[in-house]
Order: structure tokens, then C-alpha cells, then sequence
């Protein structure tokens, strides 16, 4: 997935956001491709809104 298709899905968090959570180690694994580019697995962004959802109980 692309930072933009993750800030999509979240419906409002901002890039700014998303940057500052990866920054705390707080947001979804990801990888860089060659050109700089950051993705995310689907698998790992779902993995991590799972553990989201469980800490927010």
C-alpha cells in the first residue's frame, strides 16, 4: 500500500501524522523501494489497526 492509500483507509490522518507515528516506532511496518517510496503491506496495515483496535478496549 501507499502512504496515500493508508491515509485513505484511516479517512482524515494526515501524511504529517502518519510520518510523526513511524518516527515514534507507533505506525505499521513498512518498507522502502529503490526510488525512496514507502510501502506497506496489506497484511501488516491490518495486522496493526488489530493491534490498535486491542489497546483501545
Amino acid at each position: 500500500m501507499t502512504v496515500p492509500q493508508i491515509l485513505a483507509e484511516l479517512g482524515g490522518v494526515s501524511r504529517r501524522t502518519f510520518y510523526r507515528w513511524r518516527e515514534l516506532g507507533q505506525g505499521p511496518d513498512a518498507f522502502k523501494l529503490p526510488n525512496g517510496e514507502l510501502r506497506v503491506w496489506r497484511s501488516d496495515f491490518m495486522a496493526w489497526l488489530r493491534r490498535l483496535e486491542g489497546t483501545a478496549a
